[in-house]
Parts: C-alpha cells; structure tokens; sequence
C-alpha cells in the first residue's frame, strides 16, 4: 500500500465525515458550539487518526492509531444517539449507523492483519 488513500476504510471514513458534516447543518444554531462541534471532530477524527496511522513506520504504532478511530467511531455514535434522543435528527439512521458499524468491522479487520504481519516477520 502507498498511501492512506488507498485504504478503503479511509474512503469510507471520509464519506462519513462528508455526510455528518450535512446532518449537521440541520442542528439549531445554538449547538454549532456544543454538540455539533463534538460531532464533527469526532467524525474528522477517524479518517485523520487512520492516515496518520498509516504514515507511521511501524504496524504497532499503526494499529495504536487505528484504536484511537475507533474510539472516535464509538464517541460519534454515542453523540448521534443524543442528537437523536433531543429530537435534531429525524428517525433511526439506520443508514448511517450501517456506515458507522461496517467502518468499524474495518478497522477490527486492518488491526488483526497488521498483528498477523507484525508476527509473521
């Protein structure tokens, strides 16, 4: 792989990201500085800590940053279950917690195989 690019799971990341950002458009506007914020540094945050991941040296230090997304994955969820339960997002979001959870297995996936490489050599 030559760059973060290529990782589907950035890819992904990224539309996520690009369809919080439109969701929450949607908010009052008295929480640009409150959960809208929260929101979106935690969606910014998954496809960023993955290619800075990707640009370190070692598996280990990639896999320490493809925790740290999903901790970000895990607070974004948590913050659309807010948002939803105050009412700012209409109905499940079935399709965006399917985006959020197939981005997830991802991640568990790239983490395993790093490990297995990282045994292997």
């Amino acid at each position: 792989m030559n760059s973060y690019k290529d990782l589907v799971v950035w890819q992904k990341a990224i539309d996520l990201t690009i369809e919080i950002y439109s969701l929450t458009n949607l908010f009052p506007k008295e929480e640009m500085y409150g959960l809208v914020s929260q929101i979106r540094r935690s969606a910014v945050s998954i496809p960023s800590n993955i290619a800075e991941g990707q640009a370190r040296k070692y598996h280990q230090q990639f896999s320490h940053f493809l925790s740290i997304a999903q901790g970000s994955l895990a607070e974004l969820e948590t913050q659309i279950i807010i948002a939803i339960k105050l009412g700012y997002i209409a109905g499940e979001q079935k399709d965006l917690f399917d985006m959020m959870h197939s981005i997830g297995k991802m991640i568990t996936r790239l983490k395993q195989n790093l490990t297995q490489e990282e045994k292997n050599s």
